[in-house]
């Protein structure tokens, strides 16, 4: 995985030099930087799988179609519900069409009757969901706040404490739960209400004195 990684790393910086773009050494060294991590999970992600579809003792074309085509599709179904970029969203789309097709092409697909395929589709959703909670420690929240603390040579901690109030009372998954709410196994109050309903009443605008208005 590390190697596939570091193989688009160079078709990019590549691309970027025959068409004299201006050059990002320090995000290229950043990006390098974290490939090893990224590849490790990824990697260890992939042996969870298969070490599961061995345990269950699934044979070799149903292991493929596993990791070929349930996989790809399930994960997704679940990255096009998570982004808010309309171009980025266009794009998933557009790869969740020809993974869903595929999918729903494939001959061990058509031979599912419905209750196995709605198994298939829960354990697919259990290994999608670990994945993207095993890569968010390298290109989610903690990714984000590296790159903030190197801009900004710091962050403030009141800034810091907010941000992570945020990310863990409200971001939220596809069904809505928020992390904090998967964790303690229980709902919290909406983060947004909660935070105006403590908020007093606003000082009014300074009055001038009307003499001073009337010399103006």
């Amino acid at each position: 995985m590390e190697a596939r990684l570091q193989a688009h790393v160079e078709a990019i910086e590549a691309f970027a030099h025959a068409a004299q773009l201006p050059e990002r050494q320090a995000a290229m060294r950043k990006v390098k930087k974290q490939l090893p991590a990224v590849a490790a999970l990824v990697d260890f992600w992939w042996q969870g799988v298969r070490q599961d579809l061995a345990h269950a003792a699934v044979s070799p074309p149903w292991q493929r179609w596993a990791q070929e085509a349930l996989l790809p599709r399930r994960y997704w179904e679940h990255q096009v519900t998570r982004t808010r970029c309309a171009r980025r969203k266009a794009k998933m789309q557009r790869v969740l069409e020809r993974v869903r097709a595929e999918f729903d092409a494939h001959g061990l697909t058509r031979s599912l009757p419905p209750q196995a395929l709605e198994d298939w589709q829960t354990w697919a959703t259990q290994h999608v969901g670990a994945f993207q909670r095993a890569s968010s420690a390298v290109e989610g929240r903690n990714g984000y706040l590296a790159g903030m603390h190197r801009q900004q040579r710091g962050l403030p901690k009141r800034r810091y404490k907010v941000w992570t109030a945020l990310h863990n009372f409200d971001m939220r998954a596809a069904d809505g739960t928020t992390p904090a709410a998967r964790f303690f196994k229980h709902a919290f109050p909406d983060l947004f209400e909660t935070v105006c309903s403590n908020v007093g009443a606003l000082p009014q605008p300074r009055q001038r004195k009307r003499g001073v208005m009337l010399r103006h």
